[in-house]
């Protein structure tokens, strides 16, 4: 009991601060987002560890806060939107450190402090550019797509577990995580359409076959991001990612599905989305 009530009130603290920071303000979102970006990308240099790398954390912790900041700065019309491109010196900087790294495996190294960037800071910083959308001619903040993209997340999340537990038979992968079946994932699938579906009727900014692609777009890249996770946890042996949020694990556990869907829904809503 005790463990069910600990697990619930994290659980909706955990949402209340997400919420808080998509909904209220752009500088809260940049707040919030900042901090969540910090921590998924520490708990993935310490698996990297259990793994066997040694990744410069410190370095790609600044590298990933510079970056996430340049594209909300950019995104808010604070800095022109053409200073995007200074983020490409960013991981080329990452790599700097390995000319003078003595350690035998400097390299392979180097390459996890970079893929950090890549994994979980990009993801991130392109959060941005939905809540704040990239073709308006001025700066407007809108958190309802960001907003609508989280519900069909936590719902499909929600409901393929659910499934999963009453129904679940046949494995998708058993050796990476024998926990997720067939029946969750189209239980999941299904629910994620009906809520694209209330999201074309309550968030007008995107019609319903948008949000009927960004909800096919989660399932599909989402659940292949939480895999992804599955299988860094299981080379790395540990069971969650971290231990900040109680019953739940850690925040890459969390975003694992975020980090994947992201993306690809950024490519889509400005290439066909016109928001």
């Amino acid at each position: 009991m005790k463990v069910f009530v600990k697990r619930s009130l994290t659980g909706i603290a955990f949402a209340a601060v997400m919420l808080a920071g998509i909904i209220i303000h752009q500088y809260i979102f940049a707040v919030v987002f900042t901090v969540f970006l910090l921590l998924t990308l520490y708990e993935f240099y310490k698996i990297s560890e259990h793994i066997g790398y040694e990744p410069s954390a410190k370095i790609g912790l600044i590298s990933g806060f510079i970056l996430f900041i340049i594209f909300f700065l950019a995104a808010s019309r604070v800095i022109p939107q053409n200073y995007i491109y200074l983020s490409i010196l960013i991981p080329l900087a990452t790599l700097l450190p390995d000319l003078f790294d003595k350690r035998k495996n400097g390299f392979k190294n180097s390459m996890i402090t970079l893929a950090g960037l890549i994994y979980i800071a990009l993801p991130f910083s392109l959060l941005s550019f939905i809540i704040i959308p990239v073709n308006r001619p001025e700066s407007e903040f809108y958190p309802w797509v960001l907003f609508g993209i989280f519900l069909i997340i936590w719902i499909y999340d929600s409901m393929a577990y659910v499934f999963g537990s009453w129904l679940g038979r046949h494995k998708i992968c058993a050796r990476i995580s024998p926990k997720k079946s067939w029946e969750g994932l189209i239980g999941g699938a299904v629910f994620a359409l009906i809520m694209g579906i209330v999201n074309s009727v309550l968030f007008h900014e995107l019609n319903m076959t948008n949000w009927i692609v960004i909800a096919i777009l989660i399932v599909a890249f989402g659940t292949s991001g939480d895999f992804f996770e599955s299988k860094l946890k299981r080379e790395a042996g540990v069971k969650d990612s971290g231990r900040i949020l109680p019953g739940h694990g850690g925040m890459l556990d969390r975003f694992d599905t975020v980090l994947f869907a992201v993306p690809v829904i950024f490519v889509w809503i400005n290439l066909f989305g016109n928001i």
